[in-house]
């Protein structure tokens, strides 16, 4: 079975930048360094690794109007943004730009990229209610109930974080995507959001 990917994407230089991989129903995590070069890290282990479908948790296109498409006029919100009150891709400015452009290269490399909301996926799956991101000590008890709800192996020690949370929940999205259960929000000739 070919391996599928969820990113939590991070500033570039914070190292808060977490890659999971799943492969058969191993999850690997891969964190950005701080002051490591966050989209280099990702760009080398999706290079090597080649996964059939990465899920990534940053806008991957802009609002229609600067696409040109017709009688799109907000400047600020795609239609996905605005049905899952999202935060605006124009507002994350220099993540969207990052994320485009990696999107841009890995598809370059017969990589598949697309839009999740890990918060959304949350909700979608059951598992909202302690979706805290509060405190660190709630990741583990949370890991446990995804690793029993997906039958996921995940060293629960390694994902000390909720960045390495939303990178497995960016992950079942692609198991999602994979198994043909997911939903899509917005327009396709603007940008989906998958969930």
């Amino acid at each position: 079975m070919a391996l599928l990917a969820g990113i939590d994407y991070g500033s570039k230089l914070a190292g808060t930048t977490v890659l999971a991989l799943l492969d058969g129903t191993n999850v690997q995590l891969f964190q950005s360094l701080k002051k490591q070069d966050a989209d280099a890290m990702l760009l080398e282990k999706l290079a090597h690794f080649k996964p059939e479908i990465v899920m990534l948790d940053a806008p991957l296109s802009l609002p229609g109007v600067f696409q040109k498409l017709p009688n799109r006029h907000d400047y600020f919100y795609r239609k996905a943004d605005k049905e899952l009150q999202a935060m605006s891709p124009m507002f994350l400015g220099g993540l969207t730009a990052r994320a485009m452009k990696l999107s841009h290269q890995l598809g370059s490399l017969d990589i598949s990229v697309y839009e999740t909301y890990p918060k959304l996926v949350a909700q979608k799956i059951g598992l909202y209610s302690n979706y805290t991101k509060s405190d660190n000590g709630d990741t583990v008890s949370y890991l446990e109930d995804i690793a029993d709800k997906f039958s996921l192996q995940i060293d629960i020690q390694e994902a000390k974080s909720w960045h390495h949370v939303d990178a497995i929940l960016a992950l079942i999205a692609a198991i999602r995507f994979r198994n043909q259960e997911i939903d899509c929000i917005g327009d396709e000739h603007e940008g989906l959001i998958w969930i």
